[in-house]
């Protein structure tokens, strides 16, 4: 038999407050940030004018020449922390969705909500010819109304874990159904342009992309974080969590509007860039080896596949670019294979 020995530090501000974190977990956290911007300024040096390490450094410390900047500030910056924003907030809205219906396939993509935010895309895309902007607004419209949608056909007296998991995923497969009917009605030239954005794909991203994605972050993750402890009691069950005074239906509604809405906006950000919420998530907690929802390893971790999947897809190939959403399916899908086994031998399915 095995004895695990886990680690703590606690952090005391003169105000009185108190911190405890896992040591391991503290140390995978920073590992990571340090893996997402080692990957993100190599991202930004990769393309037809290659810009080594060090001069990526010194332009973005604004010592650069004028074509570095203008390479590197207006060209490559942005689509870089469109990927870093985007892996961050699935890797979070997954592990909140996972930690909520206590399933590790409880995840945006398994739910339906990503194929929702397409639906919204499809309809702006196909029927209404909009502009980029417009199918943005469509996608974070089409993701907030299939949770919407989700959270209600699963309520009975509160929203329980498997029920949640079974009926995402039969609104998932409805979504995927209208999702097919309106590509029949588009003609060629938007039904290429409807395949290329439900890829998912950080192709010609900008600071237009950036600045919205970045503001919802800023609201929505204190505010995760800040009921963070709550989740954290709620895998203990709902009696457990009421006996400790944890509001626990006000909590996990306010949790998955969080998660429904990161999603949706990544979803519109960068289309359905698909595994990335169900992987981060378990990937986070392996290294960890921490119990909880692991918030902070799995966004941390969501950024990094992110970054390095859009780099795989730019480089691994030859002169062929993919869109990012190819390699993470790729990848996800290998993953999620074995996480069926896995739980398979478990006894857990």
């Amino acid at each position: 038999m095995r004895t695990v020995v886990k680690t703590t530090l606690t952090l005391r501000t003169p105000g009185g407050l108190s911190l405890r974190t896992d040591v391991r977990a503290l140390v995978v956290v920073v590992a990571l940030l340090l893996a997402a911007c080692a990957a993100s300024v190599v991202l930004i040096g990769t393309g037809d004018f290659p810009i080594s390490f060090g001069d990526v450094l010194k332009t973005l410390a604004g010592n650069g020449t004028a074509g570095q900047d203008f390479v590197v500030n207006e060209l490559r910056l942005p689509r870089v922390l469109v990927g870093l924003l985007v892996g961050a907030s699935l890797g979070l809205g997954g592990a909140l969705f996972q930690s909520i219906s206590r399933n590790p396939l409880g995840s945006p993509d398994v739910l339906g909500l990503s194929q929702g935010a397409t639906s919204g895309a499809l309809v702006v895309i196909v029927l209404l010819s909009g502009t980029a902007a417009q199918v943005t607004v469509g996608a974070l419209a089409g993701g907030l109304v299939t949770g919407l949608a989700i959270h209600l056909l699963a309520w009975k007296q509160g929203v329980h874990g498997y029920r949640l998991v079974l009926v995402g995923i039969g609104v998932s497969a409805v979504v995927t159904a209208v999702n097919g009917y309106l590509l029949t009605k588009a003609d060629l030239v938007d039904a290429t342009r409807a395949v290329v954005w439900m890829t998912g794909s950080l192709d010609g991203r900008d600071w237009s992309q950036v600045w919205p994605l970045l503001a919802l972050c800023a609201v929505l993750v204190p505010l995760v974080l800040v009921n963070a402890r709550g989740l954290r009691m709620m895998e203990m069950g709902d009696d457990v969590s009421h006996a400790l005074g944890v509001r626990v239906e006000r909590v996990r509604t306010l949790l998955m509007v969080a998660a429904v809405l990161l999603t949706a906006a990544a979803t519109a950000a960068a289309g359905p860039v698909s595994f990335v919420a169900l992987t981060a998530p378990q990937l986070a907690r392996r290294l960890t080896r921490a119990p909880g929802p692991n918030l902070v390893p799995s966004l941390c971790m969501g950024a990094t596949l992110l970054v390095t999947a859009d780099w795989a897809a730019q480089r691994a190939f030859g002169a062929d670019q993919l869109p990012v959403g190819v390699v993470t399916g790729v990848l996800g899908g290998v993953y999620l294979l074995w996480l069926l086994v896995t739980e398979r031998r478990a006894g857990r399915i």
